[in-house]
């Protein structure tokens, strides 16, 4: 009996870690390493923060799914903002004049676009609120959101996109670009500073004004800001101008119910393609399909040169095609890499620890697939990130820095002998590209090919760039005044190197880096430290030379080029700006200048290609690398395909439930001889213990008589 209900269990069963049935529903199975800390889209700006929120709230613009370069499109806007500029009367002007003083952002809302449902929107016969005044006999009923069976939705409103902006003024809520918007939306700092002097009510704030931010009506809602900014754009399409609806502070802002894990840092209240229904962080996270979500489709156009034609197949259907999407925990790599393998996670990306199982790297330098992933229909994309890794040179040290050509030519024979084609063979399996420029790879005003290599540092042979060879770094060594790495005295040049790395995995690299200095007869002082007091030295502008990276805010040049801005130099800001390097050139700046406030054009382009040609020459970094992203996922699951400036991009994702069922059954068949096997060997072992039972409950028990005489 017991082998019979065994082998009539369904196969899929013995091992799947979800409820039965659910692997054959539009269901997508992903993970979560690191618990999201917010869900306020005014406070988060973290990565793992925004996968979740990028599903569930929708700023006015979103990026093309399908496009490169990066492209804005509307989201929940009719079209795209227009734009007037402005002169001092408030008049508008061309957008050519010298004259502009503000730029005004008229945003025209679709009409139709509905909240998801949630109790903070339900209203009594009244008009009132029905849950914005819980009492604590109410409260003590509440332990999760399901325990709110009343629900409703209303219209998204201009308002809601005025009221986020308000929040953001609120300084207790630590928005991380408040700084930046102060300087850039007309009236925002008065407004911060008068609504942060004392807490301030929801219903009070929604009725506030900030001079710049205008609702117009109910669909129409300017903004205005100082000057002339493109790259304003790019910051609607952030979550953190997300639409708030007021009613949805005034329901978590109850007493009781952040204690219960209830706000709105952990549900939050959207117009997406999605819904956040349980939140255990400790477990896992669930999103369900927003019911009321009917103005999204797939893209019908835009696909990019050489992707695959497959992308179009849905073209024009009404999204998302997943209907729930369920993020487990998963604290160590190995349980999940093996969960992938069997089916139950549809994607994943690839660890160090199962890098050779999955990935094989050709003599180019190409990253493949091994026989063992193709045998399972697995996919992989591999995509340059609009990210760079740099080594740093603090252009404010006497040694490693200024602007004469002995000193320049120190770092370009630096830039030379180090190998970062070497590193990232060595320490990222190949996951990167060499850069040649602070332009990252899929940014306007980088260069491809010939044209954009850094002729400094490498020579065009063969169709590829190849790195100079170390006797040219030696020369230019020469040249600095640092023959064989002495200096004119005979002593060795000894350089210093800051770094938070301390842990016992970043020995090898630390190693690799002295290596590579060693190779011009320099010696390399690491000087290692935690993370917060490297960041002191750096705002100090105490480091000689360092490491650092950055990630696109967005897909414009101007978002790399000021990290090398004099004005944003620590040396001149005090510690507050973002160009550790302190690099400072006056042409550089000028046209940087010139290039931020310009749209894309040849001529911008032309500035650009000038600009980086000066710090290709001056070499205040040696550019180090851009990484690659690289994510495996099975046949089942559709329109994969990678956009890391789009945070909203699960609607377009598609799942082919029965095939996902019929691989999970075929690669996670019961074993079942093994048990056939131990319940055998234990019916021997206890066999004849039985018969012997058996024998003695049988046996006839003779009386004993006793004689007498």
């Amino acid at each position: 009996m017991t082998l019979i209900s065994v082998s009539g269990c369904e196969q899929s069963r013995w091992n799947s870690p979800y409820e039965l049935g659910l692997a054959k529903q539009p269901t997508l199975f992903s993970s979560f390493s690191s618990k999201p800390k917010h869900l306020d889209p005014v406070i988060s700006y973290n990565a793992n923060e925004w996968s979740i929120i990028g599903q569930v709230y929708e700023p006015p613009l979103q990026y093309h799914y399908l496009k490169r370069p990066y492209s804005l499109e509307p989201l929940t806007l009719q079209s795209m903002p227009e734009v007037t500029f402005l002169n001092e009367q408030g008049q508008p002007i061309s957008k050519d004049s010298t004259d502009i003083a503000f730029s005004e952002y008229t945003l025209y809302l679709n009409p139709s676009i509905r909240y998801q449902p949630h109790p903070a929107f339900v209203k009594d016969i009244t008009g009132h609120l029905t849950f914005a005044n819980l009492s604590a006999d109410k409260l003590s009923d509440i332990t999760t959101m399901e325990d709110f069976k009343q629900t409703d939705t209303r219209l998204l409103m201009a308002e809601d996109y005025a009221y986020a902006i308000k929040r953001m003024a609120v300084q207790l809520n630590n928005s991380p670009i408040l700084g930046t918007m102060k300087r850039l939306i007309v009236g925002l700092s008065d407004f911060s500073e008068q609504v942060s002097l004392s807490p301030v009510k929801p219903q009070a704030l929604q009725k506030m004004k900030i001079t710049g931010v205008q609702v117009v009506s109910g669909s129409e809602l300017k903004i205005r800001i100082y000057g002339k900014y493109p790259q304003f754009l790019y910051w609607l399409s952030m979550n953190f101008f997300a639409p708030i609806p007021w009613e949805a502070e005034v329901f978590y802002n109850q007493p009781g119910l952040a204690e219960k894990n209830i706000s709105l840092d952990t549900y939050p209240v959207g117009t997406g393609a999605y819904q956040l229904v349980e939140n255990n962080p400790n477990k896992r996270m669930r999103l369900v399909a927003n019911p009321n979500y009917d103005h999204g489709f797939y893209p019908e156009s835009g696909l990019s040169e050489g992707a695959d034609p497959v992308l179009l197949k849905d073209a024009g259907k009404q999204l998302p095609f997943i209907k729930e999407v369920v993020y487990s925990l998963e604290k160590e790599s190995v349980p999940l890499w093996n969960k992938f393998l069997q089916g139950y996670y549809d994607a994943s990306g690839v660890s160090s620890d199962s890098f050779d199982q999955a990935i094989s790297i050709s003599g180019g330098g190409h990253l493949n697939l091994t026989p063992e992933m193709k045998q399972k229909g697995i996919q992989f994309l591999n995509t340059v990130e609009p990210t760079i890794y740099y080594f740093g040179f603090n252009m404010a040290d006497p040694v490693v820095g200024g602007y004469s050509k002995k000193q320049r030519k120190l770092r370009q024979a630096l830039s030379i002998a180090l190998n970062f084609e070497e590193y990232i063979s060595i320490f990222m399996n190949g996951r990167g590209v060499a850069a040649q420029g602070p332009i990252p790879p899929g940014i306007f005003g980088h260069e491809s090919g010939q044209k954009g290599i850094n002729s400094i540092v490498y020579d065009w042979k063969n169709g590829h760039p190849k790195r100079k060879p170390i006797e040219v770094a030696k020369k230019l060594l020469a040249e600095a005044g640092y023959p064989n790495g002495r200096k004119s005295n005979g002593e060795p040049l000894v350089l210093h190197y800051d770094t938070a790395a301390t842990g016992p995995d970043s020995k090898a690299q630390l190693n690799w880096y002295r290596k590579q200095f060693a190779k011009l007869g320099i010696q390399l002082v690491i000087r290692a430290t935690d993370y917060n007091r490297f960041q002191d030295k750096m705002r100090g502008a105490k480091g000689q030379m360092f490491t650092w990276g950055w990630n696109a805010d967005y897909p414009d040049p101007e978002n790399f080029l000021f990290l090398l801005n004099g004005a944003q130099s620590v040396t001149q800001t005090r510690g507050a700006g973002i160009n550790y390097a302190n690099y400072d050139n006056p042409e550089f700046n000028r046209l940087f200048k010139k290039i931020k406030t310009m749209e894309n054009s040849p001529e911008r382009l032309a500035l650009i290609q000038k600009m980086v040609r000066i710090v290709q020459k001056d070499a205040p970094w040696a550019w180090g690398f851009n990484p690659k992203s690289l994510a495996l996922y099975h046949s089942w699951y559709h329109n994969v395909w990678p956009n890391p400036l789009a945070n909203n991009t699960l609607k377009y994702k598609r799942i082919d439930a029965i095939e996902r069922v019929t691989k999970q059954k075929a690669w996670n068949k019961p074993v079942i001889w093994p048990i056939v096997i131990v319940l055998l060997l234990l019916l021997i072992s206890i066999y004849p213990l039985i018969k012997a039972y058996q024998a003695r409950q049988k046996a006839v028990v003779v009386p004993h008589q006793k004689g007498g005489l």
